[in-house]
């Protein structure tokens, strides 16, 4: 079975909203424009998961809902895991060991530097560095080419086959 990954980051957040804590911070005007926009083109490719996972933060937690809403999967069934907020490449594999085996498609919406380092461990040096340095700015969506086995990701086991900018759509 071929297995896909789209590794989300979180849209724009407002860092001043005024939010008691960075976990709390919601998302700008832009990320609230950003985040269906790429639901909609996620949509529009076909790629809608069989699994979503996403950091509780308020700024993924408000990225997941609504680009979930665009590719019709009920916000009742995003898995919520704490696990991933502040995660590092040692946290994201182990959240991707937990996704259930059936999963072909998986969305995973988190957070830097946590996103660029998994997706840098699981392609190795299989890309070309953006211009301006960032792999994974807000909003962004990398698709992956996964193997069989979610609990088995070493270094350079997948392909990127696309690297997709919210403002590119």
């Amino acid at each position: 079975m071929s297995r896909e990954l789209l590794l989300l980051r979180h849209a724009k957040s407002d860092w001043d909203s005024g939010a008691s804590t960075d976990f709390d911070r919601p998302l700008a005007k832009r990320g609230k424009n950003d985040a269906p926009k790429v639901g909609a083109w996620l949509y529009r490719e076909g790629l809608v998961p069989d699994h979503v996972v996403s950091s509780p933060a308020e700024r993924a937690r408000q990225t997941a809902t609504k680009v979930c809403k665009c590719l019709d999967f009920k916000k009742k069934r995003i898995v919520w895991d704490s696990a991933i907020y502040e995660a590092g490449l040692p946290e994201l594999l182990e959240v991707l060991s937990r996704v259930p085996p059936e999963a072909a498609t998986v969305l995973l919406i988190g957070h830097n530097p946590g996103l660029e380092a998994l997706l840098r461990h699981l392609v190795a040096d299989d890309y070309e560095p953006p211009d301006d340095g960032k792999l994974l700015p807000t909003a962004a969506v990398a698709r992956l080419e996964m193997p069989d086995d979610w609990g088995q990701l070493d270094s350079g086991s997948a392909q990127l086959l696309s690297l997709t900018r919210p403002r590119a759509l």
